[in-house]
């Protein structure tokens, strides 16, 4: 990934607004006694700035329709919806939620095929490798070991070829514009258009959920080939579908054998097995050979374990290591033909594990790959598994700490469906926990909702979002990178800290002030031009545009504070005011705990 720079004039902020950064994230850590931000409160009363939309106006029943709505006013309610539901609202969304109903808005987010989304499908087009298959994706995006062999020179000496070809104008580059890093790079790009640009939010939102809960670590072995087809193939087609088919197809999938290393495990015994098999006739073979059994290999537990521990029942779901045991035996077979070529699924009979199994109490000897989908099914079916998918869909969509009664709702529509995640998230929705008052603004933002919300917010045209997926992983959260199996938390602890607490204003002053390479915005025509030399007016049109207006007492107090700053009014400190600087003014409002949390 290329090195990023953080233009100087963005970096004075670190010292100039480093009070904001802690008033910013005081509600980062409600209930922490010791935490470092405590002597902020977790929520303070608004501030109604002028130029707001003023006094709340309670939701009409045409609008929420059945939605349990007592809390929240209407421009909170709609707010809400597209910060949980969605990544934050564009300029006018708003208003376009409120003119349809919210109710109307949330049934379309529910069922994505009923959306039109050919503009995002026209951005997408900017990014062939998304739609390649694996074998597509070798040929056309080779690693230099590859493509050396293929032109039958040495690497170093490919290599050199490369590096003089990366000195040539874009679009002259040729191979060296094609290497395997384009992938990944054509994979986060994708990422941001489609969270900032698709008119279906709610399914973004859970694409970018499952892949989390079924985490691919991007850079192991020869993965970047098979996540482009792990996200469109198996994640998105069923990310509102049946949690079964979905277990069912990660399980499957090219990426997954990859990455816990299921593809190689083995029953310990079949290699001596295979010594004593008689030999099949020529005449008698299939058509499509079996394949190369390969090493002498043993059992591996990776999958076994994390199909439970993460995937479905939860670290405290009640198994033991002997069902890991059990489990990691019922998945023998599964395997991948050509690996490193077209990689498919593929299951190997020759190195199942042919005895009796017993998981979770329950007797598994259905045979060959049936035992592994018994597995499946027996754990989809359990309790357990209820419990957490809906507690971390809970955790996700409401609160870091759900409320029990709430999930114990949803784990019951998961069981009573047999695991229909749309079926699951309606009874969220429709319950009175999703839009209370202690669940509005309680999430703090990843890096990447950040990154997004705040494009979306500004009305950013983006023509080029690498330098955005930089900056998310400036922030803390490079995208289809993290390692463990666990993908990334949920938690805002994972996220605060004094580093990337200021790395987030800097992004957010960086993109508001178009220092950000390929995003343009448009400030004038969000705030108008009238409020050039009244910073006070400027930052009440910025706080009705960006916040809706609402800031908590110490908010208001920073910003007002922070307006007065001769950066903010481009004058040196004996000056009258110049010009109000609308980008950093504005920068300082997204730094806002209001902006910052959803």
């Amino acid at each position: 990934m290329a090195k990023f720079r953080i233009p100087a004039n963005v970096a004075l902020l670190s010292s100039a607004s480093l009070s904001l950064f802690f008033v910013t994230f005081a509600l980062a850590y409600p209930g922490q006694a010791n935490s470092p931000f405590s002597a902020f409160p977790v929520r303070s009363s608004f501030v109604a700035y002028a130029g707001s939309p003023g006094v709340p106006h309670s939701l009409s029943s045409a609008s929420k329709g059945n939605l349990p709505i007592t809390e929240l006013s209407e421009e909170e309610a709609v707010l809400h919806a597209l910060n949980r539901l969605g990544y934050g609202p564009r300029p006018g969304d708003i208003e376009r939620v409120r003119k349809m109903g919210l109710q109307n808005w949330i049934e379309l987010q529910l069922h994505p095929e009923r959306i039109d989304d050919s503009a995002l499908a026209a951005r997408l087009q900017d990014y062939p490798s998304l739609r390649m298959s694996m074998a597509k994706l070798v040929e056309d995006y080779p690693t230099p070991e590859m493509a050396a062999k293929r032109l039958h020179v040495p690497v170093e000496e490919y290599r050199k070829q490369l590096t003089e070809l990366a000195k040539l104008p874009p679009g002259q580059r040729g191979a060296a514009d094609k290497q395997p890093q384009r992938i990944a790079e054509e994979l986060q790009m994708a990422k941001l258009a489609r969270a900032i640009y698709s008119e279906r939010q709610l399914e973004e939102r859970l694409v970018d959920f499952w892949f989390n809960h079924f985490n691919v670590f991007v850079y192991k072995d020869n993965e970047r080939y098979l996540l482009s087809s792990y996200e469109r193939d198996v994640l998105r087609p069923r990310a509102l579908g049946k949690f079964g088919e979905l277990l069912t197809a990660t399980a499957e999938s090219p990426a997954m054998l990859r990455y816990l290393d299921n593809w190689l495990s083995a029953d310990p015994r079949a290699f001596e097995r295979q010594k004593h098999m008689p030999r099949v006739p020529p005449r008698y073979r299939v058509a499509k050979p079996p394949v190369p059994l390969g090493g002498k290999r043993g059992l591996n537990e990776n999958y076994g374990r994390e199909l439970l521990e993460l995937h479905t029942l939860g670290v405290d779901g009640g198994y033991t290591q002997q069902d890991v045991i059990a489990v990691a035996r019922c998945f023998t077979g599964w395997t991948l033909r050509t690996p490193n070529e077209n990689a498919e699924f593929y299951f190997d009979d020759r190195i199942h594990d042919p005895d009796k199994k017993k998981v979770l109490g329950k007797k598994i000897h259905a045979g060959g790959m049936r035992d592994g989908q018994e597995v499946l099914k027996l754990l989809v079916h359990h309790p357990s598994t209820a419990q957490f998918i809906s507690t971390k869909l809970a955790r996700q969509f409401v609160s870091d700490a759900p409320p029990a009664e709430l999930v114990a709702r949803m784990a019951r529509t998961f069981q009573k469906t047999e695991g229909d995640i749309r079926a699951v998230l309606e009874t969220m929705i429709y319950s009175p926990e999703f839009w209370s008052r202690d669940a509005y603004r309680a999430k703090v933002k990843r890096p990447f909702e950040l990154v997004v919300s705040a494009a979306r917010a500004l009305g950013a045209d983006v023509d080029a979002p690498l330098p955005l997926v930089n900056w998310v992983a400036r922030i803390g959260e490079p995208l289809y990178q993290c390692q463990p199996p666990t993908g990334y938390s949920d938690h805002a602890e994972a996220w605060v800290n004094t580093g990337a607490l200021l790395n987030r204003l800097n992004f957010a002053v960086a993109l508001a002030s178009n220092h950000v390479r390929g995003a343009r915005v448009d400030l004038a025509s969000l705030v108008g031009t009238d409020v050039a030399r009244n910073p006070q007016q400027a930052l009440e049109r910025a706080v009705a545009e960006f916040l809706c207006g609402q800031v908590s007492s110490q908010t208001r107090a920073t910003l007002e504070e922070q307006s007065g700053n001769p950066r903010v009014l481009r004058a040196t400190l004996d000056d009258p005011v110049k010009q109000v600087d609308l980008g950093v003014l504005t920068g300082l409002v997204l730094g806002s705990p209001e902006f910052q949390r959803r």
